[in-house]
């Protein structure tokens, strides 16, 4: 099993022409989110399926099928796993074709990455994983060269989205996949103000009960309201070169997958 390569962060274009950007409700420098970030999953790394299951009521487990189950991945395919540190999505692929594949892990945490190596090891997962610290604005990774990417509860984290996904069109094969789960917006007024009501007075108090970290939750909530909602984030991906573009919502939309292809 590989044990990674370290790469640093590099800058964007959208680097030189924004100064400020979010980090949950705050403005913070371009510069500076990519470590904030690194900072709150390096801080939630040992809780991180219980943060996802608290955030979700244990439906992102769900959802995670569901991505792989409209992916339908095929025996000998390469997938790129961005921000899989933990290897839920990794595991779930090979799972689905019998281990004949090879997955990419990569996570810009090295504390996520480790989290993720040891589950590997304690589940007797030897092959067809490979496990590299790198950022999703600057893959190390040569063009062409897998035949799906995935990234799940990641994207919203990224710094210069636009810039992560044309990535994801230049690593892939021609006729390879885009594939991203992630929170979304909901729209039902009754749903949405359960909703708003548990992600800003309930689940930051768990935190800080759970993991004695509401300040990282606190973040994670606010990350989610400050993604786009499906249709814009379908225009982004389209915007990136992506074709025949589609999403599906889940939950009432509490969270949405997007498929596309690098045509």
């Amino acid at each position: 099993m590989n044990t990674g390569i370290v790469m640093t962060s590099s800058d964007t274009p959208e680097d030189s022409n924004k100064e400020s950007t979010h980090f949950g409700f705050r403005d913070v420098p371009v510069s500076e989110k990519a470590g904030l970030v690194r900072g709150v999953f390096d801080s939630v790394a040992e809780n991180y399926d219980l943060m996802n299951d608290l955030m979700s009521g244990g439906v992102h487990r769900l959802w995670k099928t569901a991505m792989i189950d409209w992916l339908m991945p095929r025996p000998g395919q390469h997938l790129l796993d961005v921000a899989g540190g933990t290897g839920d999505i990794a595991f779930r692929f090979l799972d689905r074709i019998g281990g004949d594949g090879q997955v990419t892990v990569l996570d810009i945490n090295h504390a996520m990455l480790s989290v993720g190596q040891d589950r590997a090891l304690d589940q007797g997962r030897i092959h067809g994983l490979q496990w590299v610290n790198g950022d999703a604005m600057a893959l190390p990774l040569e063009d062409k060269s897998v035949d799906a990417y995935t990234i799940a509860f990641g994207i919203r984290n990224v710094t210069d989205i636009p810039q992560a996904l044309r990535e994801a069109r230049r690593v892939l094969k021609p006729g390879g996949r885009f594939m991203c789960l992630e929170f979304s917006t909901v729209e039902a007024p009754i749903l949405k103000d359960f909703y708003d009501f548990y992600s800003f007075r309930i689940l930051p108090n768990i935190g800080q009960a759970v993991a004695g970290d509401r300040e990282s939750y606190q973040y994670l909530v606010e990350s989610i309201r400050k993604f786009p909602n499906a249709e814009t984030f379908k225009r982004m991906i389209e915007e990136a070169g992506f074709g025949q573009v589609k999403y599906r919502l889940l939950s009432g939309g509490i969270a949405a997958i997007h498929s596309g292809w690098r045509i």
